[in-house]
């Protein structure tokens, strides 16, 4: 197959192109070519497949209804590969469960996952084992005990691995449900201080740069965090920051009226908070975004804000998410946005390099920047918004899904 007539953009910019998909992979990228089977994108644009670290399953429940669901959903944001949140039921923490995950037949996203570092918080899961079985990486939440840090750190130090981490403080959080500040006052709800993330980050930073190791810190929502982790990496540390497009996008005010629908974790941090992510982002200090996808059934959410679930919905609609709250508003460009969400996860979890270039997986995604796409779903964050940009069509190894 040929795709004519389209615009080129990823990581390095934007160019005017005809791509050539065969076996699966890009054969070939030249400015005019022929064949007998041919889509023409009529200037529309041709990028990587969106690649998600950070997704968990339908109330957090693992099955393979569940996983088909979250592939096809996936797939109609333009994400061609996802990454589960391990923390499930049951948890993927051993080989049984791993394998169950990864070799599910999915019509949609390639579905990839982490593993639970920790079997609870005293002992260690078989990383060695799940690593070799096809985990991307193994996945700690900070607060446990320092010591099986150190054994994680060590095993990863021998397979030159990802660490995925979650920078909490449970025991400082206590029973706070939503960012600590004005909002969370006036509605009468305990708050989640940012003091939790910041002296997680400061420790795991230390750990990372003792050991030598590479660290993703997972769904940050704090500029303190992001500001500590472009100095740690001035120093030669090999930490990255993860922020989701809610905490871009929307400050804590949606969650006024107890709206349950926004009680998502990390916390949306207030306005100020927001503006200066923002600004992180407009820097460049950023290094990869996420959809933060965790869908709650109605039985969850539509009950008390202190008792409802967390998570939120957005991955059917992300790529049309991403660029009319990021690249229309002038914060970021597209190119900067494709190496947000294709490149850099790519290499997180070593996969191909999330650029358009021959040899490559035929992971693609042809957006229109013109016409725009309409939220109808009434649990999502941005119901009845119109976004700019819609999805045509979208390649997993070079077969139209």
């Amino acid at each position: 197959m040929i795709i004519k007539n389209a615009i080129l953009c990823d990581a390095r910019g934007e160019r005017r192109a005809d791509v050539e998909i065969r076996d699966g992979l890009i054969a070939k990228i030249a400015p005019s070519l022929e064949g007998d089977d041919t889509l023409d994108a009529k200037g529309a644009y041709l990028l990587p497949g969106l690649i998600d670290l950070n997704v968990s399953l339908s109330d957090g429940q693992l099955n393979a209804s569940r996983l088909h669901a979250l592939s096809r959903a996936a797939l109609k944001g333009g994400v061609t590969t996802l990454v589960l949140n391990p923390w499930s039921e049951p948890a993927i923490n051993n080989e049984i469960v791993l394998e169950f995950v990864l070799d599910r037949k999915l019509e949609g996203t390639q579905i990839e996952s982490a593993v639970c570092a920790t079997q609870d918080e005293r002992a260690l899961s078989n990383i060695a084992i799940l690593l070799k079985k096809g985990a991307v990486a193994p996945s700690l939440i900070s607060s446990v005990d320092n010591n099986l840090i150190r054994r994680i750190f060590e095993y990863m130090k021998m397979y030159e691995g990802t660490v995925f981490c979650s920078a909490q403080d449970k025991a400082l959080n206590g029973n706070g449900v939503m960012f600590e500040g004005t909002v969370s006052a006036s509605l009468g709800l305990p708050g989640i201080s940012v003091l939790g993330e910041i002296i997680h980050v400061s420790k795991m930073i230390e750990i990372a740069r003792y050991f030598d190791v590479q660290v993703l810190f997972k769904g940050l929502f704090t500029r303190r965090s992001i500001e500590m982790i472009t100095q740690a990496k001035k120093e030669g540390v090999k930490v990255f920051s993860e922020i989701s497009i809610h905490h871009l996008a929307l400050d804590d005010k949606a969650c006024s009226g107890f709206n349950t629908y926004a009680k998502i974790f990390p916390p949306l941090a207030d306005e100020k908070g927001k503006e200066s992510l923002r600004e992180s982002l407009k820097k460049g200090e950023i290094d990869m975004l996420t959809s933060l996808h965790s869908l709650q059934s109605k039985v969850h959410k539509e009950v008390a804000f202190y008792d409802a679930a967390y998570g939120t919905e957005a991955i059917e609609e992300i790529l049309p998410l991403y660029y009319s709250k990021l690249v229309k508003s002038g914060l970021i460009s597209l190119s900067k946005l494709s190496e947000m969400v294709s490149l850099t996860p790519a290499r997180m979890i070593k996969k191909n390099s999330g650029l358009i270039e021959e040899t490559q997986v035929a992971d693609l995604v042809l957006f229109d920047p013109e016409a725009t796409t309409y939220v109808e779903n009434a649990q999502s964050l941005y119901k009845d918004e119109t976004l700019k940009g819609r999805i045509i069509s979208v390649m997993v190894a070079g077969i139209f899904r």
